[in-house]
């Protein structure tokens, strides 16, 4: 494969995770996006909590592209996105607090759908009423607002800003979902004239930015723009094919990208996903390579895992090669980002999950089923033992570091493009040209 300026965007990207989110792929788009005239968030909502963090600020992206940074992009959110506004004004409130002036910059859709109170209210009850069978939600409405979607009767924002649209629809809705509050759940219900004169007052200040972002998208793509379109959560919360029921309420993976923006995928010409040296989760559902063990403490404090939405502590665990394959087949992945590695650096040993057995079956296939026995098979590595922060290159790496990366690609047969080495968006080791899968062998 050719060396020349892999890691920079082709004409069109795209930037998922592919593990259960907190993979850090706002670090990456914000990396890749100073070669991006667009930057397009095309699914989830506000459970979502992408990381930056610039010399000694730290900037933490829930609905808002991670572009944002940079001035001179435009950020777009697209209709796959369900935006609650208080959070949406929240964050662009605290955008601006920390320096940054750029509301100007950001597009919403206008056919995104929108959180309004009554969805968080129902998704906190029906998660209350799950007992041991709940799903572990952010408690933020996203699942109800999908559901509204699915079910077709959602507010979009075109309906949002258009404030008779908007209250005549509110005020049926509420009705609906009041019954269901007070019958169903024993929950008070919501004041539809309340929430009306207090979103109005978000709605004002939204409405310059709503448009038609599918023509908006197709028109720039026209004049020759660079977009680069980001991803939530990851991709073993997709809808359709993450450890279901245990998933979000989108398609996290490049999967959504077309239905989310309007946009064809075809057009994309560079799909990076983006995994940590181990693995997290945070919420209910399978891990199969989770470590309840001091190690796994260890790697949750160095690794400061931490929900960035939720402060939740999450889940840690070893990297996991059937879920990360698996990941990567049904995302269309050109290459992988490596991120965290700097995480392992005081550890003597680390293992990697190559295989399952099953239900007393060993396997190399991720499973459908997510209430089966899974006890997973390890490879070990030695640790390298010194700190990899500084290096920026990959021979600069510790020679064990280079081997397990090389081990990364080999077994998940897909090439290594960048591997991160901090929380600073300097400590990167762009690989150019990319670490192929059996490079090790074919120098040899």
């Amino acid at each position: 494969m050719s060396s020349t300026n892999q890691v920079q965007p082709a004409r069109h990207s795209c930037v998922v995770g592919l593990q259960w989110g907190d993979e850090g792929k706002g670090k990456i788009v914000d990396v890749l996006s100073a070669g991006a005239d667009v930057v397009v968030r095309y699914q989830g909502g506000a459970n979502a909590g992408h990381t930056v963090q610039v010399e000694d600020k730290e900037y933490i992206f829930h609905l808002v592209p991670s572009g944002i940074l940079d001035e001179s992009t435009i950020c777009v959110i697209g209709n796959g996105v369900v935006i609650d506004p208080r959070a949406l004004i929240g964050e662009l409130d605290e955008i601006r607090a920390g320096g940054l002036d750029h509301e100007e910059n950001i597009l919403v859709s206008d056919r995104a759908h929108v959180v309004l109170p009554y969805h968080s209210a129902l998704d906190e009850a029906k998660e209350s009423a799950g007992g041991d069978g709940k799903i572990g939600t952010t408690l933020r409405g996203i699942g109800p607002c999908y559901t509204d979607k699915s079910s077709r009767v959602g507010i979009r924002m075109a309906e949002f800003v258009d404030p008779v649209r908007f209250k005549e629809r509110l005020v049926r809705l509420a009705a609906l979902k009041n019954r269901e509050l007070e019958s169903l759940h024993g929950r008070e219900p919501i004041d539809p004239e309340a929430v009306f004169e207090e979103y109005s007052a978000y709605a004002e200040r939204l409405r310059p930015r709503v448009c038609d972002v599918t023509g908006y998208l197709h028109q720039r793509e026209a004049g020759g723009a660079r977009i680069l379109f980001e991803g939530a959560q990851g991709a073993l919360l997709d809808i359709d094919m993450g450890t279901y029921p245990y998933v979000t309420s989108s398609n996290t993976s490049f999967l959504g990208l077309g239905p989310g923006t309007g946009f064809s995928a075809r057009k994309v010409g560079r799909v990076f996903g983006i995994t940590k040296a181990y693995a997290t989760r945070v919420g209910e559902g399978p891990f199969p390579s989770e470590m309840d063990d001091e190690a796994g403490e260890s790697l949750r404090q160095v690794g400061g895992e931490f929900g960035a939405t939720t402060g939740r502590p999450r889940r840690c665990g070893w990297l996991d090669i059937v879920a990360l394959r698996r990941a990567i087949q049904f995302g269309d992945v050109d290459a992988m980002v490596v991120t965290k590695l700097d995480v392992l650096d005081h550890l003597e040993e680390i293992k990697v999950a190559v295989s399952y057995t099953v239900d007393g079956v060993e396997t190399d296939q991720f499973p459908a089923f997510t209430d089966c026995d899974i006890i997973p098979q390890y490879r070990s590595f030695p640790g390298w033992l010194e700190s990899t922060t500084e290096c920026r290159s990959f021979a600069e790496l510790p020679e064990k570091a280079r081997e397990y990366l090389q081990f990364v690609a080999d077994a998940a047969g897909c090439p290594i493009a960048i591997v991160s080495v901090g929380k600073e968006r300097s400590q990167i080791v762009n690989l150019d040209p990319w670490l192929e899968p059996g490079a090790a062998t074919e120098g040899a």
